[in-house]
């Protein structure tokens, strides 16, 4: 689960607040050992979330770094480079990741 974790720091342009989300979603997936909480657990899921995604962005405005910014598509061929030599092959379909 953890591996769908993105690095989200030091991107031109910057992590949006859906790939921070999705991280933070990600995260209580992991730590909570569940994809879908049961009804009487969505709220503090939720709530966890939100928490989770809220600091996440205040780490990334905080944080300070003098590399150039990443390329987004630089690193997704890389990805895509690691995986083939894992797998032995790489997903090739026009937009998908």
């Amino acid at each position: 689960m953890c591996r769908n974790i993105k690095i989200l720091f030091n991107f031109d342009p910057p992590a949006t607040e859906e790939e921070i989300r999705g991280a933070a979603v990600q995260y209580v997936r992991k730590v909570s050992g569940s994809t879908r909480p049961s009804q009487a657990n969505a709220a503090a899921f939720e709530a966890a979330i939100d928490e989770i995604t809220a600091s996440t962005s205040k780490l990334l405005k905080s944080l300070v770094t003098t590399v150039a910014p990443r390329d987004r598509e630089t690193e997704k061929a890389k990805a895509q480079a690691r995986a083939a030599q894992r797998f032995g092959t790489v997903n090739t379909v026009p937009g998908a990741s």
